[in-house]
């Protein structure tokens, strides 16, 4: 019989720990630095399209290490600070940097790494590694630089301008296209970084990952595979996209392509690439399925 219990039977009341867990001054810590850092992605990255998926991150990824068995509630840390240490020396310096000059980038990435060493410390190695995936999952929350973005969406936006003026023409539309910038009878239409695919397909990279685990559980090699299938799929949306909007502007007037109708077919065009993955994944898995047979 348990000191508690034999407690209990005596009437007396079962002492309880005053020792204050071990894991509170380490959250203390990470929330410190992940509270400012949050606010700052809600008012410079979540309200754009490029980062519109962040937050869908933060809950699922959050969702993933609950659901795989992380708890807080440990009596002993798992990891030592000598082998915990170096993502925070990592981290560190670019946390501070990136706040002090406003570089939402570099102050996510640290924060990132500073998250990894605490959880290091926390649970130990061993166990970082059981939770790799929904780590690295929630590495998507850190915004591409500006640099990076624009390096990536110029050639998307010739490559997307290129192919809509074509199959354009081909359908029998008056367009005409100059860099950029498409001529569709006295209208002119501009493709933007948002119809260069390059934000739809960082958000369905992330949302068709957290598919894969999920659903699937498949390994890296299958996951790859289905990754490579995005970029092609997320230019011929947007590709898509385009054609749309041209045909809206030169049947309706360059008022309604540019009004409601533009967001939306961006909204219903992203979730055609999602389906398209989830399709493409249904066809291999069946085919590995039976090939296994």
């Amino acid at each position: 019989m348990t000191s508690e219990a034999r407690g209990a039977i005596e009437g007396q009341r079962p002492e309880r720990s005053t020792k204050l867990p071990v894991y509170l001054p380490l959250l203390a810590g990470l929330l410190v630095l992940a509270i400012p850092t949050i606010g700052n992605l809600g008012r410079q990255v979540w309200t754009t399209d490029l980062g519109a998926h962040g937050p869908i991150v933060l809950t699922t990824g959050l969702w993933l290490l609950y659901h795989n068995g992380l708890r807080l509630d440990r009596t002993v840390l798992g990891g030592s600070w000598l082998q915990a240490i170096w993502p925070c020396l990592l981290g560190w310096p670019l946390y501070v940097f990136g706040r002090a000059y406003d570089f939402i980038s570099i102050e996510v990435a640290g924060f990132y790494l500073v998250s990894l060493g605490f959880l290091w410390r926390l649970m130990g190695f061993s166990e970082l590694k059981r939770h790799a995936f929904p780590l690295f999952y929630l590495g998507f929350l850190i915004p591409p630089p500006g640099w990076m973005v624009d390096r990536a969406t110029a050639p998307l936006q010739m490559l997307v301008s290129e192919l809509g003026m074509k199959i354009s023409t081909l359908a029998g539309l008056p367009v005409a296209r100059q860099g950029v910038t498409l001529q569709v009878a006295q209208y002119q239409l501009l493709v933007e970084d948002a119809c260069s695919g390059m934000n739809s397909l960082v958000g369905m990279t992330a949302v068709s990952l957290f598919y894969i685990y999920l659903l699937r559980r498949a390994s890296w090699r299958y996951a790859a595979l289905l990754v490579c299938l995005i970029v092609p799929l997320a230019v011929a949306v947007n590709v898509l996209r385009v054609v749309t909007l041209i045909f809206i502007t030169y049947y309706l007037g360059d008022d309604v392509a540019q009004g409601f109708l533009h967001a939306t077919t961006g909204v219903i065009l992203f979730g055609l690439g999602l389906v398209l993955i989830f399709g493409a994944d249904m066809v291999f898995w069946r085919i590995l399925n039976r090939s296994a047979k």
